[in-house]
C-alpha cells in the first residue's frame, strides 16, 4: 500500500552529516518502493532541494552550526503545519529527538497519525560540547529523553545506540532498525580509483591510512595522531588521509602540525560525490575509525563496500557485528594500542586485503534492503496505532504538546482564512475597477 511518509530532521542537505544522509537516502528508497515521502526540516542558506525526487518542506530555524553543528528548527511553525497537513500523512518519523521530534510531537495528535523516531546519535555527547552547565546539561538531556519517551515507537541504529540511551534515563521499548549505506559493493578499477584521487600522490610501497567523517576530537582523531606520531618516531613510512570538514578541523591541523607530521598527513575537506569518495576508498590499505561515539558508523560500512577493513574500538557500537582479524581489527581506546597494530599488519597487504572482503560480505547493508525493513516496519506501526496500543497516559507534557497541536492548527485555519478574504476582497477591488474602465 502506498503511503505518504514524513520525515523530519534538523540537518539536511547542503549540511552533510551521517543522519542527514540516512533522511535522504529514506526519501529515495521509499520512492523506489512506490511510497510519497517528504523531508521537513529548518531553512538554510544555499539550500536547493531541486535535486531530490521528494518534496522537501522548510520552515524558520536558529543557526546552532557554531555550537552542534547544525540549525535547529524553531518547533512551534504553523506554516509548517500547514505544509505538512495538506500531504496527509500515514507516519510521521523524526531522525532528530530534539526540535524535529517536538514538532513532531506537536502535530501527531491534530493529525490524529502515529511518531516513529530513530535515535541516531550519542546527543549527550554534543550537549555537553554545546553546553558548559552541568545543571543545564542535565536539564537539555531530560528534555531529550521526555521528547523520546513521547513516541510512539522508538528504533535505534545499533545495540549501543539502545544503550546510551538507556543511559539517559529513557525506561521505554526501542527496536533495532540499521542503517545502510548508499554506496555499491563493488571496487573501483584502480585506474579509475587513481585517476579519481589524482590530486595527491603518493608512494606505491608506502601503507596508505584513511579517515573519513566530521572532523570533531570526541571522533578518536587524537588517538590517529598520536599513533601515527608513534610510528613516525620508529622510522616506519605511511600516508594518511582526513576526508571530511568540522568545528574542530583547525586545532586538528595545528596539532598536527606541532608534531611535525604535515609531509604525512592529507586534509581533503569534505568530498561529496560519491564515486570519488569511493575512490579514497578504493585507494586506501586501512580505515582508521577509532571512535567510541559513533552509534553506528556508516563509514565503516561504506569501507566494506569496497572491501577495505576498518580499525575500530573494541566493545564500541560502530565494532558490532565484527570479529577481530577476520572482518575488521579491534583495538582498545588509547593511541599505543593503535601504534601496535599499525606496526604489526600495515606491512601485510595480503591480510588486511582479505580481512576486507570478509568486511565487504558480512557487514555491507545496502540502504536498499534497510529502508525495505523500515517500510515494513511502518505498517505495524500504522495498524498498532489504529488499534490504540500505542495510547499514551495523560501527563502535562503530553496535554502542552496537544494544545500546541491544537493552537496551532488554530493560527493555520485563521492563515487559510485571511488568504481567502484577501483573495475575495483582491478580487472585488479588480471588479469595481473593471466597472470603472467600461463606465469611462
Amino acid at each position: 500500500m502506498q503511503r505518504n511518509i514524513c520525515l523530519l530532521n534538523d540537518s539536511f542537505p547542503p549540511e552533510i552529516d551521517g543522519v542527514a544522509n540516512a533522511v535522504v537516502n529514506y526519501g529515495r528508497e521509499l520512492e523506489k518502493l512506490g511510497h510519497k515521502p517528504f523531508v521537513v526540516t529548518p531553512e538554510y542558506p544555499g539550500a536547493d532541494d531541486s535535486s531530490f525526487d521528494f518534496p522537501v518542506v522548510r520552515y524558520a530555524g536558529l543557526d546552532l552550526r557554531s555550537q552542534v553543528g547544525y540549525i535547529a528548527g524553531i518547533p512551534f511553525s504553523p506554516a509548517a503545519y500547514t505544509a505538512i497537513k495538506a500531504k496527509e500523512p500515514d507516519v510521521l518519523h523524526s531522525h532528530c529527538p530534539v526540535a524535529s521530534t517536538v514538532l513532531a510531537r506537536n502535530l501527531k495528535d491534530v493529525l490524529n497519525v502515529p511518531l516513529v523516531m530513530t535515535y541516531h546519535t550519542k546527543f549527550d555527547i554534543d550537549i555537553e560540547k554545546a553546553i558548559k552547565s552541568r545543571l543545564i546539561q542535565e536539564s537539555a538531556i531530560s528534555t531529550l529523553v521526555n521528547n523520546v519517551s513521547g513516541c510512539d515507537e522508538v528504533w535505534v541504529v545499533s545495540e549501543g545506540a539502545g544503550e546510551n540511551l538507556r543511559s539517559l534515563g529513557y525506561q521505554g521499548d526501542y527496536i533495532v532498525m540499521e542503517n545502510g549505506v548508499d554506496v555499491p559493493k563493488h571496487r573501483l578499477p584502480k585506474d579509475r580509483y587513481m585517476e579519481l584521487t589524482a590530486d595527491h600522490s603518493f608512494p606505491e610501497d608506502v601503507p596508505l591510512f584513511l579517515f573519513v567523517g566530521r572532523l570533531m576530537w570526541y571522533k578518536g582523531i587524537r588517538i590517529i595522531i598520536d599513533a601515527l606520531a608513534a610510528l613516525r618516531s620508529q622510522d616506519l613510512d605511511f600516508r594518511m588521509v582526513f576526508v571530511g570538514n568540522g568545528a574542530d578541523r583547525e586545532e586538528i591541523e595545528a596539532y598536527v602540525r606541532s608534531l611535525g607530521l604535515e609531509d604525512r598527513i592529507i586534509f581533503t575537506g569534505a568530498i561529496y560525490d560519491r564515486e570519488a569518495l569511493c575512490a579514497w576508498y578504493c585507494r586506501a590499505d586501512l580505515f582508521l575509525f577509532p571512535s567510541s561515539f559513533d552509534t553506528n558508523g556508516l563509514v565503516v560500512r561504506e569501507a566494506a563496500a569496497c572491501s577495505l577493513a576498518s580499525v575500530l574500538i573494541k566493545g564500541s557500537c560502530a565494532a558490532e557485528g565484527v570479529t577481530n582479524r577476520q572482518n575488521g581489527f579491534l583495538i582498545e581506546e588509547n593511541a599505543a594500542s593503535l601504534a601496535v597494530l599499525l606496526a604489526r599488519i600495515s606491512s601485510d597487504k595480503q591480510t588486511m586485503r582479505k580481512v576486507g572482503e570478509n568486511a565487504a560480505d558480512e557487514l555491507y547493508i545496502s540502504w536498499g534492503d534497510a529502508v525495505a525493513k523500515a517500510a515494513e516496519r511502518y505498517e505495524v506501526v500504522i495498524d498498532n496505532y489504529k488499534k490504540g496500543l500505542y495510547r499514551q497516559q495523560w501527563t502535562p507534557s503530553e496535554e502542552f504538546f496537544r494544545l500546541s497541536g491544537e493552537l496551532m492548527d488554530l493560527f493555520a485555519e485563521a492563515r487559510a482564512r485571511r488568504e481567502e478574504t484577501d483573495a475575495r476582497f483582491e478580487a472585488f477591488k479588480n471588479k469595481i475597477a473593471d466597472s470603472i474602465d467600461r463606465y469611462l
